[in-house]
């Protein structure tokens, strides 16, 4: 049996505060969340610290020299908190270890299993006092704290000086490597002046290394810290399940003064109340909880939908200014390479002519009809230069108009006198209804309006069979507008065509059995003509087979911004 002071066991108390304060965080961890690797592992450590002080208390509690030596065996096992205080500081900067790697960490704990219970661990020198000599393994112990400790703050510091770290994240990142680092300096100042003494023959050196479980108090207050001011837990659940748990506590207390029966049962009937209470403010409070995770998560993902959102707007801004830029080369060498090619194509178109009017003699039958083709041709490149150069001037914005007052009943019989024997030579009938009384004039180009009309006639004679019917050319006035019709009885344009018909290099499927030689620039460039003079232009269609009209409207009255600009 060992002997001991009474000032000893009045110190084993100083055990007890480390102990309720460890013991009770660890549970109230691991029931924040089970599931969460950060829970279970810091659970896990702060419950073998809690095991470790159990065990030191009864060291200096007990007597019996063989249960205080056993005691001492087991005490290095305490000594795998750290292993899991590891484990822990990879899953709070999120990187939950496999298996194999906790295996693999696990490996430098080995020794100390192994060696637990041989004379490298502790032996009794002194049956009466209960004196225990440690041995090596101790050392190497010591080696095994300091080397987990050190690699735990590394983990953590590594994670808290990384850019995608918020501020509060790294702030909790600092509470707990400063209880890390006060931890180890606690324990190491109290273990060395334990040694310190039992070498120069002190016998207060065990009553101070009863004191080390107190620097665990401290480190659980930064760990609180952490937790309260930054919420590395969920503060809200802890504080609702430590005063629940306390109210039970308290009303349960009651019994030991219960003096009768009914008092008893108003005990108990309050304690089934405040149980059932209870349960349901711990419930809540984790539903709100929940809920406002899903909220600061759904915000999130909105948040990162928006900045891809931003970020494809501006690449789809940049795509837009290329290609605007490249629009604008386009543009820029077509206007070139059509002024280029206007001037031999009008010398060709001249001298085709004067072959043509017998200017160099006299040409046999099979000669003119070949430079009969010739001239077509030419026309039909003529005509091609042309329309590519008015796409180019409208694109470009060069596109000039000159306004000034104009008939359009002159405009119209004009057109209509141009393409009378046309229309007779594709035996075809030409009519031009004008109105009897004289229309307003109109404030507008009427060269590029007399250009479009044309154009629309020509097209109208074109894509009517020879022999079919004909092509009616009608002026009016409708309320605060001009209108043109012309309409023919050709093959008519489909319903899924008319959509498009004014687009850019659009011709309709049937067009080219009648009229192989289109662009499909002729109405594109007509709609921009029409509506650079403030009117508009639309075309109407009963079906395949039953003809087409195409509507021409010029406002009486020419917009303020319109005769600013051009007249």
């Amino acid at each position: 049996m060992c002997n001991y002071e009474i000032s000893q066991v009045l110190n084993l108390y100083t055990h007890a505060p480390a102990f309720l304060v460890s013991l009770l965080l660890s549970f109230i961890v691991l029931m924040v969340d089970k599931k969460n690797p950060v829970n279970r592992n810091l659970f896990v450590f702060i419950f073998s610290f809690c095991l470790w002080i159990v065990n030191d208390f009864f060291q200096l509690l007990v007597s019996h020299s063989s249960i205080k030596l056993f005691l001492g065996k087991i005490a290095i096992l305490e000594s795998i908190a750290l292993l899991f205080f590891l484990f822990f500081s990879y899953a709070l900067v999120g990187k939950d270890l496999s298996f194999k790697k906790k295996a693999l960490f696990s490996i430098p704990f080995l020794p100390i299993l192994v060696l637990m219970f041989t004379k490298y661990n502790a032996v009794l020198i002194d049956q009466k006092s209960c004196n225990i000599q440690f041995g090596i393994l101790y050392w190497y112990i010591y080696v095994f704290l300091l080397f987990y400790m050190v690699w735990s703050v590394r983990v953590l510091f590594a994670r808290s000086k990384s850019n995608s770290v918020d501020d509060k994240l790294k702030k909790q990142f600092s509470a707990i490597m400063k209880g890390i680092i006060f931890g180890i300096l606690w324990f190491v100042l109290f273990i060395a002046l334990m040694e310190w003494a039992a070498t120069n023959g002190y016998a207060w050196g065990d009553s101070v290394f009863m004191f080390t479980p107190v620097g665990m108090i401290v480190f659980m207050g930064f760990l609180a810290f952490a937790i309260t001011q930054y919420q590395f837990l969920k503060i809200k659940i802890i504080v609702s399940q430590v005063l629940t748990y306390l109210i039970w506590i308290v009303i349960g207390s009651m019994y030991f003064f219960a003096s009768s029966t009914i008092n008893i049962i108003l005990i108990t009937f309050s304690l089934f109340l405040a149980i059932i209470f209870g349960l349901i403010l711990i419930k809540s409070v984790k539903q709100e909880i929940k809920q406002k995770d899903e909220l600061v998560k759904a915000n999130k993902e909105i948040n990162e939908r928006k900045d891809e959102l931003q970020l494809m707007a501006e690449k789809l801004a940049q795509a837009n200014d290329q290609l605007r830029v490249l629009d604008n080369a386009k543009t820029e060498f077509i206007s070139i390479a059509s002024h280029q090619l206007r001037t031999p194509l009008t010398a060709v178109k001249g001298f085709i002519s004067m072959l043509l009017e017998g200017s160099y003699g006299k040409l046999q039958k099979q000669q003119e009809d070949v430079l009969n083709k010739v001239y077509i041709s030419n026309e039909r490149l003529v005509n091609l230069v042309e329309d590519l150069l008015n796409v180019s001037r409208m694109e470009s914005g060069r596109m000039e108009f000159k306004f000034a007052n104009w008939d359009m009943a002159k405009i119209c019989k004009d057109v209509y006198d141009t393409f009378v024997l046309k229309a007779k030579e594709h035996d075809l009938y030409l009519e031009c209804n004008l109105p009897e009384q004289a229309l307003p004039e109109v404030m507008i180009d009427g060269v590029k309006v007399r250009e479009v009309v044309s154009n629309l006639l020509d097209n109208a004679i074109k894509y009517t069979l020879e022999g079919h019917g004909g092509v009616k050319l009608k002026l009016e006035q409708l309320g605060e507008n001009i209108r043109v019709t012309i309409s023919d009885t050709g093959i008519g344009i489909p319903q899924t065509e008319l959509p498009y018909l004014f687009a850019k290099f659009s011709r309709g499927k049937d067009i080219s059995r009648l009229n192989t030689g289109g662009t499909g620039l002729g109405l594109y460039v007509g709609k921009s003509m029409i509506e650079s003079n403030g009117g508009r232009i639309w075309a109407e269609s009963d079906g395949q087979d039953l003809g087409s009209r195409f509507i021409i409207e010029i406002p009486v009255k020419q917009s303020e911004e319109l005769l600013k600009k051009w007249a």
